[in-house]
């Protein structure tokens, strides 16, 4: 090791990752042209997802190579919640391994003057290769972000828009995403291509290939297939290029500088943004934990390892479980409904309770898809969160929400006189769409909401859990919801229930879905 990359501070690119094999070759290719433009520098790399090294080996591959400084550069463009929570929750958990060493966390790329002249120069060559000669005033640059649930980040992206837009003489810019944010690719195009302009530039604003990026070309060619007077010309993603390359170091000289810095005025962890309250000051925990090593064997890898492990009840619950298995008779309930049954049991104290309980045809079995798919929980009241396993929550990735205490609610609540709760719900359906499960313990109106969104909406949730407590409409709430065929969904009779009887069959679903996956695991392992 020469004296040279003693003294310099060893570099950590950190991608996000990507199951296409064209993203990770681009990405690699960048980090070798960084390694080019700093010759004697130490420079790792490592993934948040997908693939291997992680960014956990690539730091301390940088520290065992003689580092004594680490700065990680977060290869994405924009700073959502890979930028704010998941990478630098990466580099604290080994900041705490390695105390000796100095830590330094670089702000993503951002809408770089670099960047800006990059999206330029790919815009002007796709023009350059159309046949048609058409002015800019006669056309409309469509820009594709990758959107996420920042809506600042999501913001940037038409923030580039404008500036290109104004600064290279569009008649207009026109914003969508691949995903998270809408409006879809497909739905701006049609959009975009109905706004009675001569030709439309496309420009992914990507930094790598991958499937989204393929996904984009693919609706721009069927688009122009469909409007054959329309040119549609379609600029590069930015791609390994100098200037990247150059963006990415000028981040790591902030990162040393103390220069490093991101959006936090409208940063919807840091201050209170609208529809978005409940992630105010939330703490720094990368959601990417449990991929870990997953694709060790397909990289050749000595030492596979297991992500998740079956769930393991505490001694006393443990007990309490073998009593009520062999306290009753279970014989004649669907092996697939016991452990919610079992569950409900422990939490009543009441034996009797799995005899009121109705699960409509595959309802678990669509619960237990529907969180390892969507992960994503909506619940009426706050009660039926706290109630919910956070070490479950957390192996899982499941996200939960609930909109009773924001005040949209109280002002939906308000002008539609309706319950807070009903409100909450209606909020998640216009938030989230049709991947959520909707867990109801406290509240029936919450459930009316939810059957009237299902019939007059054509609201499909992946499952409704509906178990409130009461006197008054519960009855009857339940009674529609065992009745509402559109949906999966779990239920019971009569007057109990409650918030812990909702997060217990969420708690129930969570443990078999959590089975299922150490199970297959575990098999495939010994398979290898």
């Amino acid at each position: 090791m020469s004296q040279n990359s003693i003294n310099l501070p060893g570099l950590v690119i950190a991608g996000h990752g990507s199951r296409d094999s064209d993203g990770i070759q681009e990405f690699e290719q960048m980090v070798s042209l960084v390694r080019k433009k700093s010759p004697g520098q130490t420079i790792t790399h490592g993934y948040l997802e997908f693939t291997n090294p992680t960014i956990e080996q690539a730091i301390t591959d940088n520290i065992n190579a003689g580092s004594k400084q680490i700065v990680m550069i977060p290869a994405i463009l924009l700073a959502a919640r890979h930028g704010k929570n998941d990478m630098p929750s990466e580099m604290l958990t080994l900041q705490r391994d390695y105390p000796d060493i100095e830590f330094h966390l670089a702000a993503p790329l951002g809408l770089d003057p670099l960047l800006l002249q990059l999206a330029r120069e790919h815009i002007i060559t796709a023009e350059a290769n159309s046949a048609h000669d058409i002015l800019r005033s006669e056309t409309c640059l469509v820009v594709i972000g990758r959107g996420t649930t920042d809506p600042d980040a999501n913001g940037e992206v038409y923030k580039l828009a404008r500036m290109l837009e104004e600064g290279m003489g569009f008649g207009s810019s026109y914003v969508c995403y691949s995903g998270t944010a809408k409006p879809l690719v497909i739905d701006g195009l049609r959009i975009a291509a109905k706004m009675g302009f001569s030709r439309l530039v496309v420009f992914p604003f990507f930094l790598f290939d991958g499937i989204l990026v393929k996904r984009i070309v693919t609706a721009s060619q069927e688009l122009q297939q469909r409007e054959p007077d329309l040119d549609i010309v379609l600029a590069r993603h930015l791609g390994v290029q100098p200037l990247v390359a150059e963006t990415i170091l000028t981040r790591a000289k902030e990162a040393i500088a103390g220069q490093a810095s991101m959006n936090c005025s409208l940063c919807k962890y840091r201050v209170q943004i609208i529809g978005y309250e409940q992630q105010l000051g939330e703490p720094q925990q990368a959601h990417h934990l449990g991929v870990r090593n997953l694709l060790g064997k397909q990289q050749n890898l000595d030492t596979p390892s297991i992500t998740f492990s079956p769930y393991q009840p505490h001694p006393i619950e443990a007990e309490s479980f073998r009593i009520i298995e062999t306290d009753r008779d279970w014989s004649n309930f669907p092996q697939e409904n016991l452990t919610i049954l079992q569950r409900l049991v422990h939490t009543s104290g009441d034996f009797s309770v799995p005899e009121d309980i109705y699960f409509s045809p595959g309802a678990v079995e669509t619960g237990i898809l529907a969180l390892l798919r969507c992960r994503k929980i909506i619940t009426d009241v706050t009660m039926v969160q706290t109630g919910l396993k956070r070490a479950l929550l957390q192996q899982l990735s499941i996200e939960t929400w609930c909109g009773v205490h924001d005040r949209e609610s109280h002002l939906l609540a308000d002008r539609y006189n309706i319950t807070r709760s009903a409100a909450g719900i209606r909020r998640g359906f216009e938030k989230f769409g049709n991947d959520v499960i909707i867990a109801i313990g406290d509240a029936p109106t919450a459930i009316i909401e939810t059957i009237r969104l299902i019939r007059e909406h054509g609201w499909r949730p992946q499952l409704v859990i509906g178990l409130p407590v009461g006197f008054v409409g519960t009855r009857e709430s339940k009674e529609a919801l065992r009745r509402c065929l559109q949906v999966p969904r779990i239920t019971n009779s009569g007057t109990r229930g409650g918030s812990p009887w909702a997060a217990s069959v969420i708690n129930g679903l969570m443990i078999d879905a959590l089975n299922q996956v150490a199970s297959y695991e575990q098999e495939q392992f010994t398979i290898e």
